[in-house]
């Protein structure tokens, strides 16, 4: 199925990322559903500028029964099931300064992080998979990190609910594979700039950018053309594959 063709949903796509990858998928014709938990003011004016195949939905993805409901709501909109989810939502601060070191972190953090992250993901896809299924055709993409491959910032907990990501992308694709549906991951490092890492200090940004081959940080606009390949026809036979877009800093 053409992009344009598609009906996708970007959980957390009021800002950074997500709203990135709202404007990509946009940009080529797609439906889009902006979800947002709180930021609704943003949600609104990114759906206003795009117009009648923009729709911001209010939902707490960790929140099953939230979840159901804004993709019950996005299909009696648009008249036909979600096609296409990106898994963004994020509830994070990149503050190296500010994290909570292994030995103080407690089980909390931790629990937060795999309630947004990793129950948020399973929520998301247990709910848009019957319509794929009715539909013959499903594009999930999970974003990932390059901090378990490169941990340069321990955050134990963002990293940790990451890694577990990963898994549940590649055990997903396994499962919904002969449905039609793939399941892939893009991971990011540290990008220039998002609500999220508006709290890094300018100087971790040219360092990192020294580290790279193309001597970047990776922008979210950059980032979001990654996500397309994966909704796109040229990734049809591709499923359970985590692609880094970070520059080149990691390669593995």
């Amino acid at each position: 199925m053409k992009i344009a063709d598609q009906i996708v949903l970007v959980t957390g796509g009021a800002r950074g990322v997500g709203a990135a990858a709202v404007r990509a998928f946009a940009r080529e014709g797609a439906r889009v559903i902006v979800n947002w938990r709180a930021s609704g003011e943003a949600a609104d004016a990114l759906a206003a500028q795009i117009g009648d195949r923009a729709l911001a939905i209010q939902a707490d993805v960790a929140d099953r029964v939230a979840v159901q409901a804004m993709v019950d709501r996005a299909e009696a909109h648009f008249g036909a099931p979600v096609t296409t989810v990106v898994n963004n939502a994020l509830d994070y601060s990149f503050n190296g300064d500010a994290r909570s070191v292994l030995a103080d972190i407690g089980w909390a953090e931790m629990e937060n992080q795999f309630s947004t992250v990793v129950r948020g993901a399973l929520n998301v896809i247990q709910t848009t998979a019957p319509g794929m299924m009715r539909t013959g055709f499903g594009r999930i993409v999970n974003i990932g990190t390059n901090l378990f491959q490169n941990p340069v910032v321990p955050y134990h907990d963002y990293t940790a609910a990451k890694a577990a990501l990963l898994s549940l992308t590649r055990t997903a694709s396994a499962d919904l594979g002969p449905a039609g549906i793939t399941v892939n991951m893009v991971s990011g490092g540290l990008l220039r700039t998002t609500d999220a890492s508006a709290a890094t200090p300018e100087a971790v940004f040219d360092l990192i950018a020294g580290m790279t081959p193309l001597r970047h940080v990776t922008t979210p606009e950059e980032f979001a053309d990654a996500v397309l390949f994966f909704a796109s026809p040229w990734s049809r036979a591709v499923t359970g594959q985590n692609l880094v877009v970070d520059g080149g800093l990691v390669r593995d």
